[in-house]
This record gives C-alpha cells, sequence and structure tokens, in this order.
C-alpha cells in the first residue's frame, strides 16, 4: 500500500480537522492516482469531504470506533481490521490518505509515500505527518518541480520506504 499526504515545511497536514491548503493540481493528482482503488481512512478524514460523503469511483474503507454505517463506505474497528480489509488486494491500488492516527499506525506497512510539499508554515496546525527525512528507511525517489497556484509554491516527492 501506499500513502498520499500534503504537508507544510513543518509535516502538518491539518487545523481543527481541515486541510491546510487549497491546491488544485494537488487534488488532481490525488483522484489520478486514487480512482479506481481503495482509499484507507479515519473518521474525521472522511468527515472533511464534501457532505462528509464517500470519495466517488473508489473503495472506502474507514476506521472508527462508534461510527454507524453508512452506504459507499466499510467501517472497521481496529487498525488490524483495516490492514486484514485490504490483504491480498494488489497493493499499488491501496492509499492511506489520513488523518495523522491511520498514517502512525500504517505507514510501516506503505511502501511509497506520494507526498506534496508546500513551501509554507501553517499558522498553529494541529495534526502532523511524521517527519519521513528523519525516519530510518525513507529515501527520496523522485522530486517534482515545483508548482505555484492559489500564492503557495510546491513540489510533488516521491518517497520509498527502503524497508520492504
Amino acid at each position: 500500500m501506499d500513502a498520499i499526504v500534503a504537508v507544510d515545511r513543518n509535516w502538518a497536514i491539518g487545523k481543527d480537522g481541515k486541510l491546510l491548503f487549497s491546491l488544485p493540481t494537488d487534488i488532481r493528482r490525488f483522484r489520478s492516482l486514487t480512482l479506481g482503488g481503495t482509499v484507507l481512512m479515519g473518521r474525521k478524514t472522511l468527515d472533511s469531504f464534501p457532505g462528509g460523503r464517500p470519495l466517488p469511483g473508489r473503495r472506502n474503507v474507514v476506521l472508527s470506533t462508534n461510527m454507524e454505517p453508512m452506504e459507499g463506505l466499510e467501517i472497521v474497528r481496529t487498525p488490524a481490521a483495516l490492514l486484514g480489509a485490504v490483504s491480498g488486494m494488489p497493493t499499488d491500488h491501496v492509499f492511506v490518505i489520513g488523518g495523522g492516527s491511520v498514517y502512525t499506525a500504517l505507514l510501516r506497512y506503505c511502501k511509497r509515500v506520494f507526498l506534496t510539499r508546500v513551501d509554507a508554515a501553517a499558522d498553529t496546525p494541529d495534526t502532523f505527518f511524521p517527519n519521513l527525512d528523519k525516519l530510518p528507511g525513507w529515501e527520496v525517489e523522485k522530486t517534482g518541480e515545483p508548482v505555484s497556484e492559489n500564492g503557495l509554491t510546491y513540489r510533488f516527492v516521491d518517497y520509498v520506504n527502503t524497508r520492504l
């Protein structure tokens, strides 16, 4: 499986259950990578989607200890059950998409992280992604050219887990 995330220069990913930045090119990349695949997320990530609805064109699996069933979702109660829900699937079609605790629980199982690195620091974020530059076993595989939109500059940086 892989992870997809957008981080600021301090590895922040969110504040008050919302993304830090609005980046249309990043959203298009996210859609292109995940369409037709399986996305793994926590309840707060699902809540951040328009209307709190599952992403269309994908299998949506949500980790939640108290969420009620919803059409278009598979709900699991533990990280182990989340892994079980995707066992036997082609790993290049499974994506961890947040939030912070789900990334922390599943990062060690990810082969790759498709990261969007924003050259800005968010104001008082409350959720962070692990700093891959300081974690053993993670190396930059590819760095894209800078993209500028909505007053921000960012790059797509792909990391690979050399331990898998």
